[in-house]
């Protein structure tokens, strides 16, 4: 029996807030399996190193998610260790696009998402606090979010640009914990932008378990594993 796989793959700390996403995401529990794989502080140099492993060799996803950007565009002169310059980073998330589909996730199925706008008011005091001096800039976030967009163009994937939507709100800095993590408000933005997309994806997808009201109560063994099926519990 497969199942499909909805993937989220992100270098951000941002990770869902199950009790805001779980009403949304029972509606597809007999469907997929989601799986989260948020890598904070990474960058698209080390999770394309990495895809080939979270992959593994199960079902082929119904939909994944590619979120990175926020730590490629640190400045190289005050984060080296994060910094990855922008042609790379285009060529890094094009060569995730090409890997997931050597091993059978289509284009069509991929969803790129792009960092989100910097607050550098409140990321600056971040780093004064931490003894640091800010290293990163919006405009410089912009140019990542610009690469992203035309990365998900030339390949034909679909895209989230949240540098640009959120921006769109005069006061996008309440997206935001910090002026570069997303606040509980902020998930709930990308959560209500991102979910549209995913749907699509996997909203044909066949049931792989029945609604509770189509259990045979007299057998419910066939009902839930078909003809021959048997449970291997006790």
């Amino acid at each position: 029996m497969k199942s499909g796989l909805k993937h989220g793959f992100t270098g951000k700390s941002c990770h869902w807030d199950e009790r805001r996403i779980k009403p949304t995401l029972d509606k597809e529990n007999r469907k997929c399996d989601v799986l989260n794989r948020g890598f904070s502080g990474y960058n698209t140099r080390w999770a394309k190193i990495i895809l080939p492993r979270l992959m593994g060799s199960g079902d082929s996803p119904a939909a994944v998610t590619v979120f990175f950007g926020a730590n490629d565009s640190s400045l190289r002169e005050e984060n080296p260790r994060q910094h990855v310059p922008l042609e790379e980073y285009a060529a890094n998330l094009s060569c995730m696009v090409r890997y997931l589909g050597s091993v059978g996730v289509a284009e069509s199925r991929v969803i790129l998402v792009t960092p989100p706008p910097l607050c550098e008011a409140a990321w600056e005091e971040w780093c004064t606090a931490q003894g640091h001096r800010l290293n990163r800039r919006n405009s410089v976030a912009g140019e990542y979010a610009r690469a992203c967009v035309q990365v998900a163009h030339d390949y034909g994937t679909d895209v989230l640009d949240l540098w640009t939507l959120m921006q769109k709100d005069q006061d996008f800095s309440t997206y935001l914990s910090d002026g570069l993590h997303l606040s509980p408000k902020g998930n709930d933005f990308v959560f209500s932008h991102l979910w549209p997309l995913v749907e699509k994806k996997v909203s044909a997808l066949p049931l792989l378990l029945p609604n509770w009201k189509d259990v045979a109560e007299a057998n419910p063994e066939l009902s839930q594993l078909g003809e021959g099926g048997h449970s291997s519990t006790s």
